[in-house]
């Protein structure tokens, strides 16, 4: 098991939440911590680009460990990981892009 799964089982552990939950509140503190290192606004494309990086970088991840474990690729729930990544995310950006509710 690499240091990213166990890293991983630990945080699940320690707080006492679910994978989907993880991926959820990762999905939202890198999108809003991007922005506010940044002094970005939220509806500027680069925190939504820089939670995708995140997502599908984890999910390389996730594809690498599971490939020197030996098992078969689970596409359906790498899928699932980034869905769940960046819905709230992307929803925060739409909202913030294209209506008053997120503007200054």
């Amino acid at each position: 098991m690499s240091d990213f799964q166990s890293a991983k089982i630990w945080l699940v552990s320690t707080l006492g939440l679910s994978r989907d939950a993880l991926h959820i509140y990762v999905g939202l503190i890198v999108f809003l911590g991007f922005a506010a290192l940044f002094r970005l606004p939220l509806r500027d494309w680069r925190p939504i680009a820089a939670t995708l990086v995140v997502a599908i970088a984890g999910e390389i991840w996730d594809l690498i460990d599971t490939h020197n474990v030996g098992a078969r690729p689970r596409w359906d729930r790498n899928w699932h990981d980034i869905w769940n990544t960046m819905l709230w995310p992307t929803l925060l950006w739409a909202l913030a892009r294209w209506t008053r509710v997120l503007r200054r």
